[in-house]
């Protein structure tokens, strides 16, 4: 009778369902890792910037590190390895350190569109003149000595690369020295301004970085 009663306890703890319950418990809790863990590994690699890099640089893989994300449908959006040649690519605007590279702001032709070039100005620039700034070239013809025109619109749409530095200080009493990318097709317009000592200025512009 001792061992029935042993057989029948055994029984009932067995068919307990709080133990049924238990067990489905950590069964759902083994698979919800798992989840997690293939969600993880389930990222995608895109490329990232190591540093900040300005407009007109060309980027190479040693100046990218790898990110592992998951960005969905958007992911075709940045720039992965095999999008990236080996001879690298030129950024068409600024990119800040540990940004994201998306495919827009880089062009393996953008060189072949624009070019940088120093410009000098005659007065103080504005503060929201800085790298990366998208800007207007104005330039007013020297009819005379100390006589100018009426200025006008050289350059609608240019990127601000750098403020040109000398001797320690950014430009000198005369004015100021700032490196642009402009297209290719308003070199010329540019120099003939500068070699005829047109006076020249640099204003804000909320135009688009020329593609």
């Amino acid at each position: 009778m001792v061992a029935q009663a042993k057989e029948r306890g055994s029984r009932r703890v067995w068919l307990d369902p709080r133990l049924g319950i238990g067990i489905v418990l950590v069964v759902a809790s083994v698979l919800g890792v798992g989840w997690v863990v293939a969600a993880a590994d389930g990222g995608s690699s895109v490329y990232a910037a190591k540093a900040s890099i300005s407009p007109g640089e060309r980027i190479t893989a040693s100046d990218l590190v790898e990110q592992d994300v998951r960005l969905g449908d958007i992911l075709g959006r940045y720039l992965d390895s095999d999008a990236l040649p080996s001879g690298g690519l030129i950024a068409t605007r600024a990119i800040g350190a540990g940004e994201l590279i998306p495919r827009s702001s880089v062009g393996d032709s953008a060189g072949a569109r624009v070019t940088s070039l120093v410009v000098s100005t005659g007065g103080e620039l504005p503060k929201s003149v800085t790298s990366g700034a998208v800007v207007e070239i104005w330039a007013a013809e020297q009819v005379e000595n100390g006589v100018f025109a009426a200025p006008t619109v050289l350059v609608s749409s240019a990127t601000v690369v750098r403020l040109v530095e000398g001797d320690g200080i950014i430009a000198d009493g005369a004015g100021t020295a700032v490196e642009v990318l402009i297209p290719r097709n308003r070199i010329a317009r540019v120099l003939e301004a500068i070699a005829n000592d047109d006076a020249l200025s640099i204003v804000p512009s909320s135009l688009p970085v020329p593609r």
